[in-house]
Order: structure tokens, then C-alpha cells, then sequence
């Protein structure tokens, strides 16, 4: 089905939700290529910006990240009048169907409040007895298999110089567009500096700049990337040689100044 909405360039006409503060941008084009391709939309320069009566010509300025592993993003886009707004990765890919239709935001939020108003009057809990807390307590030895954590690191927030060897290349599975993404997993990964950090396992995608290095197993490593806490998900339909084995509890984003030995 065709677009049929006009193509407006009218600030008024469009509610902003711009960034809090202070938010990632590209160093450069592999990483915008590499985030816009896990985000799972189409590598181009402009996108679509929809409302339920007009849409605008937007491009994508950065990403904020978010949750307690700092995994997810929200996409800031940049209006051809400068303005700023927020959204999610899937909400924009939807904006670029010829059919999309979107709801007034207003009424978006009413449903939103109504879901936390619910929420919150059915989780009110009577406060626990002194005998409902010591029958948890015995119940708890009785508790088996339990998933094997990650050990906690302090993960630096800025760029730092690493050392790592490549263990094996794998699929894994990209919700936002559907597909398997090839990654590369490192092993042996070490944060190089005055006292060491030992990550050990680690991923990160297997972008154009590393297929450069025409990478094998086996090869060393060292570059300057950023880390994060971002378990690698298992490729859905893979070959043998592409499953991860072990888990993967961290991903390298963006790994420039690299080094193969």
C-alpha cells in the first residue's frame, strides 16, 4: 500500500521526547553500520518519522543506553529543523511500513498510566510473618540447579585497550530483524592496565572492519573497544561449527586500533 500521509516539515505538529542528558554517538561509519543492522533496520541515511497525520524526513543522531546491563538502546533522531527526539529500535522500524498507523500519544499514555495504576493496586502485599519468613528460609536449602552467575566485575564506562584470542566464529539470533547476526568470540580477553581486569569470554559482531583482518581461530588480538554486560544469545537453525559452546556474559562494542598476530 502506497504512503499516503503529506510530508510536513511543521514543529508543532510533533510531540518530542528528547534525551535526559548526555548520550552515545558513532565514532565512525562501521559502528553506525553495526548498530543500525542490530537495531534491525535497513542501512540508509534518512528514515521516516510517522505520526497519526503528517510524516517528517528524520536521521539517526546517537543512541541512549539503558538497564542494569546497559544492553538496551533508544535511538535519538535528529528532525531537519535540529530537533531531538527519542525512540525504541522496534518502533522505528515499524514507521518505515508503507501501512503504519500510528496512535495518538496521548492515548498511549493514558493506557500506560492505567497499566501501572493496575499494577500497583494488585501487587499491595500484606507484610510477611515471622513464621511465613523463617518457612522461606528452610525451604531455600531444598533448592537445586541453580544457573551459574557471571563473577561481578567493575566494568570501565570509557575505552580501553584490550588483549584477546579468537575462539571461534557463531550465529547468533537478532530479534529486532529476524535473522542470525555473525559474531566473533573472543577468549583469553584481558582490560590491559595498571592492575588487569581478566574478562575471559567475549563477543562482539563480526563487522566489516574485523572482516578485514581476514580473522581465524587462534589469532591474538589487541585493540580499543568499550565493554558491556550483554549475554550472547544462540542462533536459531545453525551448523554445528557456528554454536556457542560456552556462555558469553560480555559483548566489545565498537574495537578500533586493532592488532592480529
Amino acid at each position: 500500500m502506497a504512503n499516503t500521509l503529506p510530508h510536513v516539515e511543521d514543529a508543532a505538529s510533533t510531540t518530542y521526547l528528547p534525551p535526559k542528558g548526555e548520550y552515545e554517538t558513532f565514532a565512525d561509519e562501521a559502528h553506525y553500520e553495526e548498530k543500525v543492522r542490530e537495531w534491525g533496520l535497513s542501512v540508509k541515511k534518512e528514515y521516516w518519522y510517522k505520526e497519526r497525520t503528517h510524516q517528517r524526513i528524520v536521521t539517526i543522531k546517537g543512541y541512549e543506553v539503558y538497564g542494569k546491563t546497559k544492553e538496551h538502546n533508544t535511538i535519538v533522531l535528529e528532525f531537519e529543523d535540529g530537533n531531538l527526539t527519542c525512540i525504541h529500535p522496534a518502533y522505528l522500524k515499524e514507521m518505515q511500513s508503507p501501512s503504519f498507523a500510528k496512535a495518538a500519544i496521548s492515548d498511549t499514555e493514558v493506557v500506560i498510566d492505567k497499566k501501572k495504576e493496575n499494577t500497583s493496586k494488585g501487587n499491595v502485599e500484606k507484610p510477611a510473618s515471622p513464621e511465613s519468613k523463617t518457612a522461606v528460609k528452610k525451604e531455600q536449602p531444598m533448592k537445586q540447579g541453580k544457573k551459574e552467575k557471571a563473577p561481578k566485575i567493575e566494568l570501565p564506562t570509557d575505552k580501553v585497550h584490550f588483549t584477546a584470542t579468537v575462539k571461534q566464529f557463531a550465529l547468533t539470533w537478532n530479534h529486532f530483524n529476524e535473522d542470525n547476526d555473525e559474531v566473533v568470540v573472543l577468549e583469553n580477553v584481558v582490560i590491559q592496565q595498571e592492575e588487569p581486569i581478566q574478562i575471559g569470554l567475549a563477543w562482539c559482531s563480526h563487522s566489516k572492519t574485523l572482516k578485514k583482518l581476514e580473522l581465524e581461530p587462534g589469532n591474538a588480538l589487541e585493540f580499543d573497544a568499550k565493554i558491556v554486560k550483554k549475554k550472547l544469545a544462540k542462533g536459531k537453525d545453525v551448523d554445528e561449527e557456528f554454536i556457542i559452546e560456552d556462555p558469553v556474559h560480555y559483548k566489545i562494542n565498537n574495537p578500533s586500533k586493532l592488532k592480529k598476530s
